[in-house]
């Protein structure tokens, strides 16, 4: 997920909305059509490409084929506007509004924004968000049931102990802080573990393949989850192994001193 929206996000300082001009006005009216796209609150910066330029990064691009264009006239490709957004209005609501007003003037005849290729790719990326969410919900789900059972082995095997302290008088917290501490190596425990399994197969079975999938769309360096993450997933292991033991306990113990 991590290296993913790192893509999205590589992926977005280089979105832009291209502009084509049907024919290429004067100096001045062209200088006041790039001075009002400027004016749009969106747009971070306008840049004029003329039609030589557009010829030039053709021809560049086609490589050892360069030859193809010979013979042929600068006509051949339209001017146009390369225009570029903010950071924070780069996403399709924001590109849309810039279209929509870019359209109503005659001077562009055509406006290329890969607007479908986004809305499609914003969706994949809440499809992946949300399945994450929910795979997540159940691993959390399962391991709270794991823990919470495992100490109601221990108790079941502990019963007679259990009620010969509540006898002599030990208060519920005295009796109940064992299974607790227990739940919570548990999960400490487990979370350290998964930490370190995810790492494995990161390096050794992700990290060439995720490395040769982003290298090729522009992301130069795949990483592993930051410092933070690592201390959450451990934590939260700790914590998981906590409710799970308080789920247990409360069948058995009463909450307070007896």
């Amino acid at each position: 997920m991590l290296n993913v929206q790192a893509l999205t996000a590589n992926w977005n300082e280089n979105l832009s909305i291209v502009a084509y001009l049907d024919k290429v006005p004067d100096e001045k009216v062209l200088r006041q059509l790039e001075k009002r796209i400027e004016a749009f609150p969106e747009v971070g910066e306008v840049t004029f490409v003329d039609q030589k330029v557009a010829l030039e990064r053709f021809r560049q691009r086609l490589g050892e084929n360069a030859e193809l264009l010979d013979g042929l006239g600068t006509e051949v490709l339209p001017a146009s506007f390369e225009i570029q957004l903010h950071p924070e209005s780069r996403t399709s609501q924001s590109i849309l509004k810039v279209v929509s007003r870019l359209q109503n003037d005659s001077h562009f005849n055509d406006l290329h924004y890969g607007q479908e290729w986004l809305e499609k790719f914003e969706a994949f990326l809440f499809l992946l968000r949300a399945s994450g969410a929910v795979l997540g919900g159940f691993l959390v789900f399962a391991a709270l049931v794991i823990v919470a059972n495992t100490i109601k082995l221990t108790l079941y095997a502990r019963q007679d102990e259990l009620e010969a302290m509540a006898m002599v008088g030990g208060t519920s917290l005295f009796i109940k802080l064992p299974y607790l501490i227990e739940g919570v190596v548990q999960g400490l425990l487990g979370g350290t573990f998964a930490l370190l399994l995810s790492y494995l197969t990161f390096r050794f079975l992700l990290y060439e393949s995720l490395l040769n999938l982003l290298l090729v769309t522009g992301v130069d360096q795949i990483h592993f989850l930051p410092l933070s993450g690592q201390i959450f997933l451990v934590l939260s292991g700790g914590g998981i192994g906590l409710l799970g033991s308080l789920f247990a306990l409360r069948k058995f113990v009463r909450i307070g001193p007896q």
